[in-house]
């Protein structure tokens, strides 16, 4: 017998929607783009072919069409770890469990899901307008804590803790092998530090000092077997993480709109941004 999720774990609305994102299974595509910022789901549209679905609840947008004849959806999400969490087991929750029973379906299907982001660089010669994808992400927060734990290689995260001697054991996850290998070899790939936060927990100082000293130069000179980190952000290891453990591909793609290591800002993010978006189309529809 198929396991039963009970009304208190898994909230549906009474429309027969999913509790946060709002969205019923016919809504959404098996290819999903995913943004920060709502606003940003009409740059991505925007590219569609046409729209055949909108809906908004709270900072989840969602608008689902066709490119090239292939049915995708644009989604917003918010910022930070904790509303991945929400996004990634709703949308799992869509396509592998039968809302009407609540029962996990017996076959279970795998989500294409590609983050369109914004970030920050930590290494000097990694410079604004730059798009990056990300190979692997350390993840700062503290999610992984209340999960089963990830199988892969931790060896990185380890020496994150060690290098900012912190109380807590960090968390590793990679990108999609199949994903990634849409990208032509010569596609800058790198390894992405998720935070907990936009200032502090990124080595910014506006009116309170960061407890971490120094965490800039400390993290952007840490090397493990060559490879060494590349940018800050706020959601891409919890993508990574919740995709593994429900079996989701998923990858994160990255614009650098500031380098901390030099103080520079892409005066023209906005072109940037659009650009990660048209390369994004060129390679996935």
């Amino acid at each position: 017998m198929n396991k039963r999720i009970s009304e208190s774990e898994l909230l549906i609305n009474e429309d027969g929607s999913i509790y946060h994102l709002h969205l019923k299974p016919e809504n959404l595509a098996s290819l999903i783009f995913t943004v920060g910022d709502p606003d940003r789901v009409a740059l991505v549209s925007q590219y569609f072919d046409q729209i055949d679905f909108r809906a908004s609840k709270r900072e989840f947008v969602t608008h689902t069409g066709r490119v090239n004849g292939r049915r995708v959806t644009a989604m917003s999400t918010g910022m930070g770890t904790d509303n991945i969490e929400i996004l990634m087991t709703e949308l799992d929750a869509l396509v592998n469990i039968d809302l009407a029973t609540r029962e996990v379906k017996k076959e279970l299907s795998s989500l294409q899901i590609v983050r369109l982001g914004t970030s920050g660089s930590m290494q000097a010669d990694l410079k604004v307008g730059t798009i990056l994808a990300s190979q692997k992400a350390i993840g700062l927060d503290t999610l992984m804590q209340f999960y089963p734990n990830l199988n892969g290689d931790q060896s990185f995260a380890k020496a994150v803790q060690e290098k900012l001697d912190l109380t807590f054991t960090p968390y590793q996850a990679s990108a999609s092998r199949d994903l990634m290998a849409k990208f032509p070899s010569d596609f800058l790939r790198g390894i992405t530090l998720t935070a907990p936060g936009f200032f502090a927990p990124q080595g910014r100082e506006v009116r309170l000092k960061p407890k971490l000293d120094q965490m800039i130069e400390k993290l952007s000179s840490l090397h493990i077997n060559g490879e060494f980190l590349t940018n800050f952000e706020m959601e891409t290891a919890g993508y990574y993480a919740m995709g593994e453990l429900l079996g989701h591909q998923v990858l994160s793609l990255n614009a650098i709109v500031v380098n901390r290591s030099n103080g520079e800002t892409d005066k023209e993010a906005e072109k940037t941004v659009d650009r990660m978006i048209r390369v994004a189309f060129e390679i996935f529809c």
